[in-house]
């Protein structure tokens, strides 16, 4: 039996049986038997909504035990990513890790993407420059060569 803990954000049946669904998929994808393993915990940890300017995302959580080609039981966290598009859970990425810390790292990755670039960074002013730099200097070179 899967539980799922969503804090205070109700999902539907439909939404949550999706994830399992995935989650399912990503211990497939990890090399683990689909009839003898199985996620136990399901959680959503960050959930982005849609907005009229940008797409939502979501990143779920999950628990279980895997059973390998040998017959070793393992204890698994997984991390299913989607994207919010039109209403619609898109699968982006899912993946299987031995360790909480493991995941923790996936975490942080996914975390810093989120991060929007900014051109307040001394080094985007500078590329900006080289760029109209070199666009200043390759039109003076052409309208040179033209002229003789």
């Amino acid at each position: 039996m899967v539980s799922a803990e969503t804090r205070t954000r109700r999902f539907s049946e439909r939404t949550i049986r999706q994830v399992n669904l995935d989650c399912k998929r990503a211990m497939i994808r990890g090399r683990f038997c689909p009839d003898r393993s199985e996620v136990a915990q399901l959680r959503c940890v960050a959930d982005q909504h849609e907005s009229d300017h940008s797409f939502g995302s979501q990143l779920w959580y999950f628990e279980g035990w895997g059973v390998d080609l040998y017959d070793q039981r393992h204890t698994v966290f997984g991390v299913v990513e989607y994207s919010l598009q039109y209403g619609l859970h898109e699968l982006l990425e899912d993946a299987v890790f031995e360790s909480e810390d493991q995941r923790a790292r996936y975490r942080q990755i996914y975390d810093d993407e989120k991060q929007k670039a900014t051109w307040h960074h001394p080094s985007h002013r500078w590329l900006a420059l080289g760029v109209v730099l070199m666009a200043v200097i390759s039109l003076t070179y052409l309208m040179i060569a033209t002229l003789t």
